[in-house]
């Protein structure tokens, strides 16, 4: 089977393991999130390799790097979603740490990638 370009992107690899691990740990909020919070951090950890990716098709450097920079800012929106979660008590003080430490890898990746699509 074929393995497109962004497929091979360690920073598309855990942005979608971060996406994964934001459905695990959203599973265990209150029912009355489904439509709220737990949706919400679901859609943002899914828009960070789903930008990726989007990116990773188009043809110049600075087409990619925008994708880059709406995946980055879709971290950032996690990022305050993943604060509100841990004040409100939906999750504990060890699963923000350890998301926290997974997005700020992410966030030195993307915008590792960002820089170097702008010099392509």
């Amino acid at each position: 089977m074929k393995q497109f370009s962004f497929e091979k992107l360690i920073v598309w690899q855990k942005s979608k393991k971060l996406a994964v691990n934001i459905y695990k740990v959203t599973k265990k909020f209150p029912n009355e999130e489904r439509f709220g919070l737990m949706s919400q951090m679901r859609r943002s950890s899914i828009s960070i390799s789903s930008n990726i990716a989007e990116g990773s098709g188009r043809n110049s450097g600075k087409d990619k790097a925008r994708f880059t920079e709406i995946a980055f800012a879709s971290l950032m929106e996690l990022v305050n979603q993943l604060i509100i979660a841990y004040d409100l008590e939906f999750i504990t003080k060890s699963q923000y740490e350890e998301t926290r430490i997974d997005i700020e890898e992410i966030g030195r990746m993307l915008n590792a990638l960002r820089k170097s699509q702008l010099n392509l």
